[in-house]
C-alpha cells in the first residue's frame, strides 16, 4: 500500500538531514535556514555560560543548542525556541494546568477541566472527575510527546485504571483531568500574528488493498515512512497497544481489510508514535486560525510556537475548536515532511522574526550545507563547549562532477587536489571509484576558480598519470570544506556504471581467450602427431600413478 507522498522544501531533500532526527532536525533546519543567509553559526553543549539564562528541559545531546549572528545582533536557540520567548512563557507552556488557566483568563477556548498537583490524592481527583460528563481525558502536566495521555475515558472502571497507569506505573503526580473532545486534532504553528503551518495529525492507521493482511499493511506502510526524513525514526511500533486496539475493532493481524477501508491503529494522534502528518495550512478555516493566533498571545512573552487543537463534533460547545496545548518548543518535522500536501517553511519564518536584515535572501536554490555529525564531534567527545561552522558561500553556486581516471588512487594526489581546491575556496570531495578512477566534486560561487581547478587535475607534480577526464554537471547538494574518501563511492550510481562497463570489456577478453585456448585445444587433439603419441602418454600415466 503506497501513501501519496508529500512535497518537501527543495532547500531541504532528505540527503541532506539524514544525520538529523527528531529534535536535532528542528534545530539543523533552522540554523541551515540562518547560515546559508550568511549568519554566524555556533553550536553549544549545554554546559555553556550561553544558555544559563534558558530553561532546558531534559537531556539534550549535542546539536539542539546554537546562536546565530548578524552584525547587529546575536540571538541564541534551544531547537525552534529562540530566547526572545521568555523563561516565564516556557514555564507556563510545559505546565498543562497553567496554560489552561491562561488560555481561559484571556477567553481562549479550552476543554472543561482541572489541574491537580503532587500532593493531592487519588481520591479528590476520581471526587472532580464525577462532576464531569464522560469521556475523559487524563494526561500529565508536564509531559511530552504524548506520553502517560490517556484519552475517551468512558467509566469510572477506565478512569480508575488510568489513575493508576499515569501516577503510579509511570510516576506523573501532577495531572490533568478534562472533558474528551472528539475530533481532528491539528498542530498548528504560529509566529506572533501569523499562521506559517498547519497539519492535521492522524493517528497511526492502515488502508486496505483487499489483499495484504494487517500485519503485512503495517510494513508496506512503515516502508513509506522511511523515505521520510521526519517519519523514518518514527515508524508503526508493534505493541500491545497496536494488538488491543485492532482487536477492540474486530480484527486480528492476519485479517484481511477491504479495499479502501482505513482502520486506526491508536487513539494518540503523535507523530512520534505513529501518526501522519498531513499539511492543511491553505485548507484550515481562519476561524481556527485566529484561535491559534489568540493561543500564543494569551500567554505573555511567548512570541512563536505550537498550538494544538481539536476541531470538535461531539460536545456542545461555544466555539468549533478548543486549544489542547501549547508547545514554546515545538517539533516542525511534520510540516518540513508531511506525508501529504505541501511543506512549509517554518525556519524562514522564524529567520525572518529574530533576523529582519536577512528578509528577502531566498535559500530555495542553495545546494550548499554542513555535516552535522563532523561539525558536532568536538562537543560530543568533549573537547570543547562551543564550534563555529565556517561561514557559507554567498551568491549562485556553480557545481562540476569530474571523473578521473589513470593512476589516480593516491592519497599524496589527493591531499595535493585538496589544498588547491581550498586556496582557490571550492568546496566539495573526492571519492575513490573502482578500479583506476576517482570522483571529483566541486563546487563555488566563482566558475573561473573551476576552471583552473580542473586544469589542476592533470598537472600534478610527482607522476600520477591521468589519462582521462569527464566533466558534467552535478545537480546534488554539497557540503561546505573539502573531504577526502578513500573507501571506494560503490553507492554512486555512475561507479556502478563504470565498474560494470570495465568488467564486461574484461568479460569479453576472458572470453576471447577461453574461445581460443578452446580452438587450440580442439586442434592439438585432432593433429596426426597427437594421435601417434596417445600410447606413449598412457605408460607416462602409469609411471605416475606407481610412484
Amino acid at each position: 500500500m503506497k501513501e501519496q507522498q508529500g512535497i518537501s522544501l527543495p532547500q531541504l531533500p532528505n540527503e541532506i538531514v539524514k544525520n538529523a532526527r527528531k529534535t536535532r532536525l528542528d534545530a539543523f533546519a533552522v540554523a541551515l535556514e540562518g547560515w546559508r543567509r550568511g549568519l554566524k553559526l555556533k553550536w553549544y553543549t549545554k554546559d555553556s555560560e550561553h544558555y544559563k539564562d534558558m530553561v532546558i528541559f531534559g537531556v539534550n545531546p549535542p546539536g539542539r543548542l546554537f546562536s546565530l549572528s548578524s552584525e547587529e545582533r546575536t540571538h541564541y536557540f534551544f531547537r525552534t525556541r529562540g530566547d526572545k520567548v521568555t523563561s516565564s512563557a516556557v514555564e507556563i507552556g510545559s505546565e498543562k494546568d497553567d496554560t489552561k488557566e491562561w488560555l481561559a483568563k484571556a477567553g481562549v477556548p479550552v476543554p472543561l477541566g482541572k489541574g491537580f498537583e503532587a500532593d493531592a490524592t487519588d481520591e479528590e481527583i476520581i471526587a472532580y472527575s464525577k462532576t464531569l460528563d464522560y469521556p475523559l481525558v487524563l494526561k500529565p502536566t508536564n509531559a511530552s510527546l504524548g506520553n502517560g495521555v490517556v484519552t475517551n475515558i468512558d467509566s469510572d472502571e477506565a478512569f480508575l485504571k488510568a489513575i493508576k497507569y499515569v501516577r503510579h506505573d509511570l510516576e506523573y503526580p501532577e495531572v490533568v483531568v478534562e472533558q474528551h473532545v472528539e475530533g481532528k486534532e491539528y498542530r498548528i504553528y504560529v509566529v506572533e500574528d501569523k499562521v506559517i503551518a498547519a497539519y492535521n495529525r492522524v493517528p497511526a492507521n492502515i488502508i486496505g488493498d483487499g489483499e495484504h493482511t494487517i500485519d503485512e499493511l503495517i510494513g508496506l506502510k512503515n516502508r513509506e515512512r522511511r523515505k521520510n526524513a521526519r517519519l523514518n525514526s518514527c515508524l508503526i511500533e508493534m505493541d500491545v497497544e497496536i494488538l488491543d486496539f485492532i482487536q477492540a475493532a474486530g480484527y486480528s493481524l492476519e485479517s484481511v481489510p477491504k479495499k479502501g477501508e482505513q482502520i486506526y491503529l491508536r487513539q494518540k494522534t503523535n507523530v512520534s508514535s505513529g501518526g501522519d502528518p498531513i499539511d492543511v495550512t491553505e485548507t484550515m478555516p481562519e476561524e481556527f486560525k485566529t484561535i491559534a493566533i489568540n493561543a500564543i498571545k494569551a500567554v505573555p512573552g511567548l512570541y512563536h510556537g505550537g498550538v494544538d487543537i481539536i476541531v470538535n463534533e461531539n460536545r456542545n460547545l461555544d466555539a468549533g475548536a478548543v486549544v489542547i496545548e501549547l508547545n514554546p518548543t515545538a517539533q516542525i518535522g511534520g510540516a518540513l515532511y508531511p506525508l501529504k500536501g505541501k511543506a512549509r517553511n517554518i525556519p524562514g519564518a522564524l529567520i525572518d522574526y529574530y533576523f529582519p536584515e536577512t528578509v528577502g535572501k531566498d535559500t530555495s536554490e542553495s545546494k550548499i550545507y554542513f555535516d552535522l555529525l563532523k561539525i558536532l564531534e568536538p562537543l560530543e567527545n568533549r573537547s570543547a563547549l562551543e564550534v563555529e561552522v565556517s561561514p557559507a558561500p554567498m551568491g549562485e553556486l556553480t557545481i562540476k562532477r569530474f571523473t578521473v581516471s589513470g593512476d589516480v588512487q593516491k592519497h599524496s594526489y589527493h591531499r595535493w587536489l585538496k589544498k588547491h581546491a581550498m586556496n582557490l575556496n571550492l568546496n566539495g570531495a573526492i571519492n575513490n571509484m573502482v578500479f583506476d578512477e576517482i570522483e571529483i566534486i566541486v563546487g563555488g560561487t566563482d566558475p573561473s576558480a573551476i576552471a583552473e581547478f580542473k586544469k589542476l587535475i592533470r598537472q600534478y607534480p610527482q607522476g600520477s598519470k591521468v589519462t582521462g577526464v569527464e566533466e558534467e554537471t552535478y545537480e546534488s547538494p554539497i557540503t561546505i570544506g573539502f573531504e577526502i574518501n578513500e573507501r571506494y563511492n560503490t553507492s554512486s550510481l555512475k561507479s556502478v556504471q563504470h565498474a560494470l562497463r570495465k568488467m564486461e570489456k574484461e568479460i569479453t577478453q576472458l572470453t576471447k581467450q577461453k574461445n581460443r585456448l578452446e580452438k587450440d585445444n580442439r586442434y592439438i587433439e585432432q593433429s596426426t602427431s597427437w594421435k601417434y603419441t596417445e600410447p606413449l602418454r598412457k605408460v607416462g600415466a602409469l609411471v605416475k600413478r606407481k610412484k
